[in-house]
């Protein structure tokens, strides 16, 4: 049996899952249950402040600086698995850090999207904030429909930004797990079941 190392700590894989988990009832839960919607988007935005933090001080393979590669080194890989054989990283590869990275940007456009339109609802950190001069001028050009008692402008706007920013994350998260499919493949490593254990393969 091949030697098995620690590489994901404790905090990177417990953020992994529940990340899975509470983006999930996020997305499903949407506008039935606005409630559980709110929450669970709180608790997220929790687990990406932890995330980002940790990306500081966390343990060797968490650290931004371990995977966090410029474009031409990204792109060398990419071209390394499409060619069949790609170098091993006991860390993410270069490609994997760039979904990472891509992955908290995502995050943080629907988790900052997702305040704004609960701030039009007056609630959330962001309430009393006022309307963005964006916003603002969605709802000049909404101000020309007479007779309708429409929707706030600003939250339309912010919720259609919102919606798209989770929709932006839906296609990242499948090239997320695309990426885990085909490095699993070409490694010849089971990488769900080293981010549940923590470890992998040695050598």
């Amino acid at each position: 049996m091949e030697k098995q190392i620690p590489v994901w700590d404790l905090g990177v894989r417990i953020f992994h899952w529940s990340l899975v988990a509470l983006f999930t009832v996020a997305y499903l839960s949407g506008d039935e249950l606005e409630t559980v919607h709110a929450w669970s988007g709180y608790a997220v935005i929790g687990l990406l402040l932890f995330r980002i933090v940790w990306g500081f001080v966390g343990s060797r393979h968490a650290r931004f600086t371990d995977f966090i590669r410029g474009p031409k080194e990204v792109v060398g890989y990419l071209k390394s698995m499409k060619a069949g054989h790609p170098r091993r990283y006991l860390g993410h590869n270069p490609a994997g850090g760039a979904m990472v990275l891509l992955l908290l940007i995502g995050l943080s456009l629907v988790s900052y999207t997702g305040l704004k339109v609960y701030a039009t609802e007056g609630h959330g950190p962001l309430a009393g904030a006022g309307v963005s001069l964006i916003a603002s001028a969605y709802a000049d050009d909404d101000d020309d429909d007479e007779g309708l008692d429409a929707e706030d402008p600003a939250h339309e706007f912010w919720e259609e930004v919102h919606e798209l920013a989770a929709d932006f994350m839906l296609i990242l998260i499948f090239l997320h797990v695309a990426g885990v499919v085909v490095s699993s493949r070409l490694e010849g490593e089971n990488l769900v079941r080293a981010m549940i254990t923590g470890r992998k393969r040695a050598g």
